[in-house]
């Protein structure tokens, strides 16, 4: 296991069907956002062709591997540090034969890419624009929350070049950017198809939103049950803890 890591790098066990990934202490962790949303994701058909865009360590791509029946999934990154720890990631994981990797910035991904033939388009984007917010001393960790090397535009864009026809876009983003997000979203032709509020305890608003949209699809949204996070002593959720995997 010690021959997959650099400095200030760890193993973490995702408990999840036998599934672990290389993170940085120093860097920027996934957090449950990523879980949430893989697990969104997971009735996607048998057989899809995907990318995973912002794919960060890999966390999202190597839990749709587990979670669905994908056949390939392309995951988009351009940090080459962290990309280097998603391929290792993979290769430790072995699912090279299901996960590619690619170095590159979303901007370019139509370069190296074919357009419109995905059946799946997956991203957990930085959520704050590059001119609001605190923000991190550390440049990956900018890079990761922050809309410094793209932004929802460019992603959302990308993310309907690359769909075929009725090809699916998932996304998790804040809650406070839904104006943002559904203007966006009908500006490239995905029309959103269903939404998921997801609130850290149930008397409190939603922090994060789920979506599922649909390259030119017709109009209809369907707003699904709230997510709700922790119970009110603090622990987990009974559907949290089956997402994990712990029920």
């Amino acid at each position: 296991m010690q021959d997959f890591l650099r400095k200030d790098e760890r193993i973490d066990d995702l408990e999840y069907k036998g599934l672990k990934i290389i993170q940085n202490e120093k860097g920027f962790c996934f957090g449950i956002d990523a879980v949430l949303l893989a697990d969104y994701a997971k009735n996607i058909k048998k057989d899809a062709i995907a990318v995973d865009i912002g794919t960060g360590t890999g966390i999202i791509s190597l839990l749709l591997c587990k979670k669905t029946n994908l056949k390939k999934i392309y995951g988009i990154e351009i940090q080459k540090e962290v990309a280097d720890m998603a391929k290792r990631s993979v290769s430790l994981n072995e699912l090279q034969n299901k996960i590619e990797i690619l170095n590159i910035n979303v901007k370019n991904v139509c370069n190296i890419l074919e357009k419109n033939i995905f059946d799946v388009v997956i991203t957990n984007p930085p959520y704050k624009k590059n001119n609001t917010g605190l923000k991190s001393v550390d440049k990956r960790q900018l890079i990761s929350r922050h809309e410094v090397e793209c932004t929802l535009d460019d992603i959302v864009q990308n993310a309907s070049k690359l769909l075929k026809s009725l090809g699916e876009f998932y996304m998790i983003h804040r809650a406070e950017r839904i104006v943002d997000i559904m203007c966006t979203l009908r500006k490239y032709k995905l029309e959103p198809k269903n939404i998921r509020f997801v609130h850290s305890k149930i008397n409190e608003p939603p922090t994060l939103i789920l979506i599922k949209s649909k390259k030119n699809a017709k109009e209809f949204l369907k707003i699904d049950k709230p997510l709700i996070i922790y119970k009110e002593n603090g622990e987990y959720t009974d559907e949290i803890l089956n997402i994990y995997g712990k029920v």
